[in-house]
């Protein structure tokens, strides 16, 4: 079994809070990032943190906060040629992770994700999160979503905000989607995370690929009338 790193909330709480920086818009289409890089996505800004559970759903313990990896075994990787037109030769893939020796016997959930502290100069803004995704292989019991999460650090790290949208049963064909959270006084100096997570267990597949993500204020932040996948499309 793998060494647990477990990790008291109080401390998670302070590596989140001097990692954090002013939330800001950010747009991504995979296609500029090394996918034979294994520090690709955590270069890029994405994080991991994992929860474990029991078969009947009893905490275990939780570990991270990690860079993301891009080695095809845990939580994220860059992926190639999963696209359609509109996607270009690279994605973003999210699924469990199988370096956790419980898989066997427990619920992993396996979360990735941009990380952001709101600022008094965010509030009244409404944060649009659109991504385009497309089913890989999840199968059995697994679970998989988007979501945008708060977390008050002035109230024992609270979660505030969880809004999701399930992507477990999305076709295999691409589309877009999207969440949105309007952000009021009360968010300010609060963390906020955007991105993905599955849970699964016994090893069972929990792939879901992404792309065209763009995370900004009242959609997207391009000005062209032309999308910005249709822009990718042209350099295919």
């Amino acid at each position: 079994m793998q060494t647990r790193v477990k990790v008291l909330f109080a401390v998670v709480a302070m590596l989140i809070a001097t990692s954090a920086f002013a939330i800001e818009p950010y747009v991504q289409d995979f296609e500029g990032l090394n996918q034979a890089d294994t520090a690709a996505l955590s270069n890029d800004g994405w994080l991991v943190f994992g929860n474990v559970f029991g078969l009947d759903w009893a905490y275990w313990y939780g570990y991270g906060v990690f860079p993301a990896p891009n080695d095809g075994a845990a939580f994220s990787a860059v992926a190639i040629g999963e696209g359609g037109a509109s996607q270009g030769n690279q994605q973003l893939s999210i699924f469990s992770d199988y370096n956790n020796g419980d898989h066997p016997n427990a619920w992993i959930e396996a979360n990735v994700f941009q990380e952001m502290v709101v600022t008094a100069g965010d509030v009244t803004e409404n944060w649009v999160f659109e991504f385009d995704a497309k089913m890989g292989n999840l199968t059995g019991q697994t679970t998989a979503l988007a979501f945008i999460k708060t977390l008050d650090p002035n109230a024992g790290w609270a979660t505030t905000n969880f809004i999701t949208i399930d992507m477990t049963a999305i076709p295999a064909s691409w589309g877009t989607y999207s969440i949105n959270i309007v952000i009021d006084a009360s968010l300010a100096g609060q963390v906020m995370q955007v991105g993905f997570s599955s849970t699964a267990t016994n090893y069972e597949g929990s792939g879901v690929f992404y792309d065209n993500i763009n995370f900004s204020p009242s959609g997207p932040v391009a000005t062209e009338e032309m999308s910005f996948g249709n822009v990718k499309s042209l350099y295919r």
